[in-house]
């Protein structure tokens, strides 16, 4: 199992329509609001067959109100 973080920027005024559309497709395991640079930060488990870039660019970067995205990957959880 992979777990990943995607850090996410939003349009102006669009960061509740996107952590709501992410929620509604049930993809992430934890999201939540943020400050500074990025507007979201969600939580990801993929199985390990699957490729992450594609995940992210086929199931998250294609949401609505997205700008940009950071994928950040992990390796270990202590």
């Amino acid at each position: 199992m992979q777990t990943f973080f995607v850090q996410i920027k939003c349009q102006l005024g669009k960061t509740y329509e996107v952590a709501s559309a992410l929620a509604d497709a049930e993809i992430a395991s934890e999201i939540y609001s943020t400050a500074g640079h990025y507007d979201v930060l969600a939580k990801f488990h993929l199985d390990d067959e699957h490729d992450i870039g594609h995940f992210v660019a086929s199931k998250v970067q294609v949401i609505p109100g997205i700008q940009d995205t950071q994928t950040l990957i992990t390796f270990k959880a202590f």
